[in-house]
C-alpha cells in the first residue's frame, strides 16, 4: 500500500514557476514508477510526466516537454515535478499517481494509487 499526498499548488502568473511535491508513505516507494496526471473544469484527467524506479528514465506529454522536469528523490520518499513557463492552459488539479511496477504508462488506469491532488492556477 502507497499513500501520496501532493503539495506545492497555487496560484502564478503566466510565465511563473510552482514546484510541485507527492510525498509517499510505505517501504515500497522505490519499487514504483511514479507520474503526475492533471484534471482541468469539465476535461478528462490527463497523463503529464512519469519517471522509472531508478529515475532514470523520463516520458513527457507533449504539451509540457521542455516546461516541466520530473524527478524523485527515494531517501525522502518524494517525487517532484519542476514547471517553468507556465501557460494559463496548464491550469488544473495536479495528481500524483505511483504504478507498482514498470514505466512508461500514459493511462490513469494503469497506476494504483493516487494522491487527492493540487491546485495550479495560472493567471494570464
Amino acid at each position: 500500500q502507497v499513500q501520496l499526498v501532493e503539495s506545492g499548488g497555487g496560484l502564478v502568473q503566466a510565465g511563473g514557476s510552482l514546484r510541485l511535491s507527492c510525498a509517499a508513505s510505505g517501504r515500497t516507494f522505490s519499487n514504483n514508477a511514479m507520474g503526475w496526471f492533471r484534471q482541468a473544469p469539465g476535461k478528462e484527467r490527463e497523463f503529464v510526466a512519469t519517471i522509472s524506479r531508478s529515475g532514470g528514465s523520463t516520458f513527457y506529454a507533449d504539451s509540457v516537454k521542455g516546461r516541466f522536469t520530473i524527478s524523485r528523490d527515494d531517501a525522502k520518499n518524494t517525487v517532484y515535478l519542476q514547471m517553468i513557463s507556465l501557460k494559463p492552459e496548464d491550469a488544473a488539479v495536479y495528481y500524483c499517481a505511483a504504478r507498482a511496477g514498470s514505466y512508461g504508462y500514459t493511462q490513469a488506469r494503469a497506476y494504483d494509487y493516487w494522491g487527492q491532488g493540487t491546485q495550479v492556477t495560472v493567471s494570464s
